[in-house]
This record gives C-alpha cells, sequence and structure tokens, in this order.
C-alpha cells in the first residue's frame, strides 16, 4: 500500500500520507477543465501532490500551488514535486486554509480540491487520518469562502465530493456567488448507485453541463468512457 505509485510521467511517493491515492483525486486531475487555459492553479488540501502534478501534466501554467496543512503530507508532496519534470513550475504552502487566503493576494485561474468529507461524527482514534479524512478539519462552508476570495474573476473551481452532499454543496457555493457550471456523476459499475459527483463552479451562471460516468463493466474491465479520461496517467490504460 505503501510503495510508491507510478504514473505514465511522474511517481507518487504516498508512505508518509494519511490519504492515499485514490480514484477521487485522479478522476479530479483528469476532469478539471483547462478550457480557459488557466495560467495559475490552486490545489487546496494537496496531499500527495498527486491532483497538482496531474494539472502541470496537463497544462502550461507557470504557478502551480499547493496547500497542505499535515506536516508529513506536505513534505511528501514536496518531495513529489520536486522529482517531477516540472519542479520548477510547482510549489507547495505548509499552511492551513485560513492562513493562506488571508495571506496571499495572488488569485487563481484554476483552484481544485479533494477535500475530507466524511461528515459522521466519528473518528478512527488516529488524529493523523481523522484530519485528512474528515469534515471538522475543512468544513464545507470555509472551503467555499477562501475559493470565492482566491479565485479569479473569469476562473473556474473544480472538486470532487460524495454524491448525497451534491445539493447542499450546490446551495452552500450559490451563497458565495459561485454557480455551477458543469456536473460528472460517478457510479462504479452500471447496477450501483451514484457515489460521487465532480463539479465545477465559477461566477458566471450558464446551462449547467451534466453527464455520468461509470468506472467499471465487470471487476478491472474498464468503460471507455474512463479509459478515455485517465489514459495519459495511469500505465495500464
Amino acid at each position: 500500500m505503501n510503495k510508491p505509485f507510478l504514473f505514465k510521467q511522474f511517481t507518487v511517493k504516498q508512505d508518509r500520507c494519511e490519504m492515499k491515492i485514490g480514484t477521487d483525486g485522479v478522476l479530479l486531475g483528469a476532469w478539471a477543465s483547462l478550457q480557459n487555459t488557466p495560467t495559475s492553479i490552486l490545489d487546496i488540501g494537496a496531499g500527495t501532490g498527486i491532483i497538482a502534478l496531474q494539472l502541470a501534466q496537463r497544462s502550461s501554467a507557470e504557478l502551480i500551488d499547493a496547500i497542505e496543512i499535515d506536516e508529513n503530507a506536505y513534505e511528501q508532496c514536496v518531495e513529489n514535486f520536486e522529482a517531477s519534470p516540472w519542479g520548477d513550475r510547482l510549489f507547495c504552502y505548509h499552511a492551513s486554509l485560513e492562513e493562506f487566503t488571508a495571506e496571499i493576494d495572488d488569485r487563481y485561474n484554476l483552484i481544485v480540491s479533494n477535500p475530507p468529507f466524511y461528515s459522521e461524527d466519528y473518528t478512527s482514534g488516529n488524529r493523523t487520518r481523522d484530519m485528512a479524512r474528515f469534515t471538522q478539519a475543512l468544513p464545507f462552508e470555509h472551503l467555499l469562502e477562501s475559493v470565492s476570495v482566491l479565485l479569479s474573476e473569469n476562473g473556474t473551481f473544480s472538486t470532487v465530493i460524495p454524491k448525497k452532499e451534491e445539493e447542499r454543496f450546490i446551495q452552500l457555493a450559490l451563497a458565495k456567488r459561485l454557480f455551477v457550471n458543469r456536473i460528472c456523476r460517478i457510479r462504479g459499475t452500471e447496477t450501483s448507485e451514484e457515489k460521487r459527483s465532480l463539479l465545477e463552479f465559477s461566477f458566471s451562471e450558464t446551462t449547467i453541463e451534466i453527464e455520468n460516468l461509470t468506472i467499471e463493466i465487470s471487476r478491472h474491465n474498464y468503460t471507455e468512457a474512463y479509459k478515455n479520461l485517465v489514459r495519459d496517467f495511469y500505465l495500464k490504460m
């Protein structure tokens, strides 16, 4: 589980991160739109740095910043950034989102976040894992407040959350004048329920594009739509 994760153009070490690489992050890094050719990107709650690395591979953005509050994850993220082909464009800050928002004057063309979203009143007993995973580490309201400050006028914000939280999240975003523009609902197989929602927001109200994505036809037999989305990253796609 702690072995380095090999992608086509970069390697991610994850032995010091409580939150390991998962489908959610890779999907977000592949799905986030680069249509506006962003020159500056911010990854909130970077973990291993996987999403920022994907966006470095996909884009020509000169500035790709990340923030990570957990010290071990921060150090691992920096290590992964420096070992990548895009180390000169990637930078990770060891800070809370609140600190970062208060101190940074930059506005970003694209903001991404795979936030901790387990809102149940439950702790695992492992404080580091709890901080990485549970909502009290980064409430949706807090995330959206900072995004509304850090996002450029014509920028976009993309995130991945549980499908059951989609409606609430969209309403919270609306309160910050952030309008949902794209939605992609994810299910594991054709017969399983939709578990995740990929969401894109901006300050402009548009007709909402809604799509659905199924990951597998059967175990390790992936759909063409999923393969087309992630084939630039996974070795065996």
